[in-house]
């Protein structure tokens, strides 16, 4: 099985979670690669069961959260189709950033089937639970008893 991680970061925290669950994914035997949204390996994506889609969350503390860079967002590649979980960093409140950043990857084709908020002052164990719970799902084993 491969997966693609896709992020999207201001500061480096969304980027380091992505590395940390494509690290997570690989330790759990999958073929994992994480790339900012601007460098998308074309290639890999397409032969990928599973798009992991990140961002931060913009807005202000407790109202108005949203994923960062909408409009960079906006131009992920088609990924018609493809099962597809999200995940956001935050500091304080992700509020509804992750059912707007579904709304983003489903009007590009994803099926998401999950997703999850990371807390900045904790990237690895917010990559784990992530992955752990991924890993989890029924899809995803009916994928991996596949492979």
């Amino acid at each position: 099985m491969k997966a693609t991680v896709i992020h999207e970061s201001l500061t480096g925290n969304t980027r380091d979670a992505g590395d940390r669950i494509a690290a997570e994914l690989r330790v759990a035997g999958i073929e994992a690669t994480s790339c900012r949204i601007d460098q998308v390996d074309l290639q890999w994506l397409s032969e990928s069961e599973l798009v992991i889609v990140g961002t931060w969350v913009d807005g202000l503390f407790l109202f108005g959260q949203r994923p960062g860079r909408p409009w960079r967002l906006a131009k992920l590649p088609r990924i018609d189709g493809m099962k597809t979980a999200v995940y956001c960093t935050y500091a304080h409140d992700p509020g509804t950033t992750l059912d707007k950043l579904q709304a983003v990857v489903e009007r590009r084709g994803g099926e998401v089937i999950g997703g999850y908020a990371i807390k900045r002052n904790d990237l690895a164990g917010g990559a784990a639970e992530f992955v752990d719970r991924l890993l989890s799902a029924p899809v995803i084993q009916n994928q991996l008893a596949k492979a």
